[in-house]
């Protein structure tokens, strides 16, 4: 049974940081597409960052820069960094898994992952 959960929120002033972590446990881990989306009150989720299991990563062009993404296979867990924090940042951020790979010309769309984690709150004060 695949199970992922998150760590690390919480709430943060302008220009801070926090590290986001999801352990994952159930499945083989390196044979999955990992992601992080988020969601904010009254919009859509949106994909933030991804990473295949060679390391390749892609990212939202309103994190870039700013957020790096990350994971240890040894450890099963993914990390979200997030630097340079800013309030539209402020959402539920959760963890996703997709079993497989993910085309790099796709788009980090929630509807292409299907596991996820219960979320985690961040909140960016100006």
């Amino acid at each position: 049974q695949v199970q992922l959960v998150e760590s690390g929120g919480g709430s943060a002033q302008s220009g801070g940081s926090l590290r986001l972590s999801c352990a994952a446990s159930g499945y083989t881990y390196s044979s999955y597409y990992m992601g992080w989306f988020r969601q904010a009150p009254g919009k859509e989720r949106e994909g933030v960052a991804g990473i295949d299991s060679d390391g390749k990563t892609r990212y939202a062009d309103s994190v870039k820069g700013r957020f790096t993404i990350t994971q240890d296979n040894a450890e099963n867990t993914l990390y979200l960094q997030m630097n340079n924090l800013k309030p539209e940042d402020t959402s539920m951020y959760y963890c996703a898994a997709r079993r497989g790979s993910l085309a790099w010309w796709a788009p980090l769309l929630p509807s292409y992952f299907g596991y996820w984690g219960q979320g985690t709150q961040v909140t960016v004060s100006s």
